[in-house]
């Protein structure tokens, strides 16, 4: 895991703080940006331990799916398809990464990792980030088309 402020160099190029904490599968690190935590609280509502955990949770399945070799599937078939059909394919693919999220989840709270409150608050975050809310946020409406993470309904 690397933390940075501001902005980084990685193997799947630049990152910075608009981007939200990612996933590299080239470098197989992850990344988050010092800033995000408040991002999450102020912009996003997604405040808590639990609903930060979640947004770490979910880029760590995106390295179980490299690791077995998800992503790179996903990635040749996104080359053999038009754009609508390979955003479908990186939806699929962030659900999977949500549905690692659940699996960690549930053991943490079978394990009494989590306290009254946790659970909601961690899917607050899933659905904080769903491309729905987040393109209603920034412009008003939103271009079913163009999600490639999934709707708010879906990642919750």
């Amino acid at each position: 895991m690397v933390l940075y402020s501001g902005a980084t160099s990685t193997a799947c190029g630049a990152g910075n703080a608009s981007a939200g904490p990612f996933y590299c599968p080239v470098d197989q690190k992850l990344y988050i940006d010092l800033s995000f935590y408040n991002t999450m609280k102020n912009e996003l509502r997604a405040a808590g331990d639990a609903a930060f955990a979640y947004v770490l949770a979910h880029e760590v399945g995106h390295h179980v799916q490299t690791v077995l070799g998800t992503i790179q599937k996903v990635n040749q078939a996104q080359r053999q398809v038009n754009q609508k059909q390979a955003n479908a394919l990186s939806v699929k693919l962030e659900l999977q990464a949500d549905c690692y999220v659940g699996v960690w989840g549930y053991h943490a709270q079978k394990d009494g990792l989590f306290k009254q409150g946790d659970v909601e608050e961690a899917f607050a975050a899933a659905e904080a980030v769903g491309d729905d809310t987040l393109q209603h946020r920034a412009q008003g409406y939103a271009v079913p088309h163009t999600y490639t993470h999934g709707t708010s309904a879906q990642r919750k």
